[in-house]
């Protein structure tokens, strides 16, 4: 009866963030220039009925001069949405400045927040934040930069260089360990080819099999 009661109240939330009286999906978007990084720029967009989308631009490897441009659709998981967008509603959803201001802070990327739904918008531009509900959503949408960019990277490195599959998977791993991966299911597909590709060494195989098999992956 409690669990019915409260699957009931998350529900009716994501029915009334989802839909304003237009219909339109409330959107949280997080843009990131830092170009002593690698992407060199990426946007994030998570609207309130899990629909996402990400862009980025930035080396196509670390010994390559040349760009590459890389865009992703997925569906974002009601754990994170719902991170996402509480942690949007503790900002205040960024219509104050959210930055510090802190003098001989080290610059870590140009980063921006937006909310948008049709009730209000919101923007705000920093490089660090004192903010925690902003450090927070900051982490989380690097975290997802990051596992979708491993999902890129296996991509290209399944087609140009089977070698390199071992280490990037590896790296997934460690980092799988920590939980500083997020939404994995979105590259499952690249995963499932690793795994099931004969000409893939059978360690790697096994790597991709593992990640496959996480609750995180599923």
């Amino acid at each position: 009866m409690l669990r019915s009661f409260q699957l009931a109240l998350v529900l009716i939330f994501f029915a009334s963030l989802s839909y304003s009286q237009t219909g339109s999906p409330a959107v949280v978007t997080f843009t990131l220039d830092f170009p002593a990084s690698q992407p060199e720029h990426y946007d994030i967009r998570v609207q309130s009925d899990g629909n996402a989308r990400y862009e980025s631009v930035g080396r196509i490897s670390a010994d390559s001069d040349e760009t590459d441009s890389f865009a992703l659709d997925f569906i974002a998981t009601v754990e994170v949405r719902r991170k996402i967008f509480d942690l949007a509603a503790k900002a205040g959803y960024f219509q104050k400045d959210v930055d510090s201001h802190h003098k001989g802070m080290a610059f870590t990327g140009k980063k921006t927040l937006a909310y948008k739904d049709d009730r209000r918008t919101g923007e705000s531009t920093y490089n660090y934040s004192s903010i925690q509900a902003v450090q927070d959503l900051t982490s989380l949408m690097q975290s997802l930069s990051e596992t979708l960019e491993f999902g890129h990277r296996l991509r290209y490195d399944r087609q140009y260089q089977k070698l390199a599959l071992d280490e990037e998977l590896k790296r997934m791993e460690e980092m799988a360990h920590t939980n500083q991966l997020v939404e994995v299911a979105s590259i499952r597909p690249i995963l499932e080819e690793i795994a099931a590709d004969q000409s893939v060494i059978n360690v790697t195989r096994a790597r991709a099999q593992r990640l496959l098999e996480r609750p995180d992956a599923r």
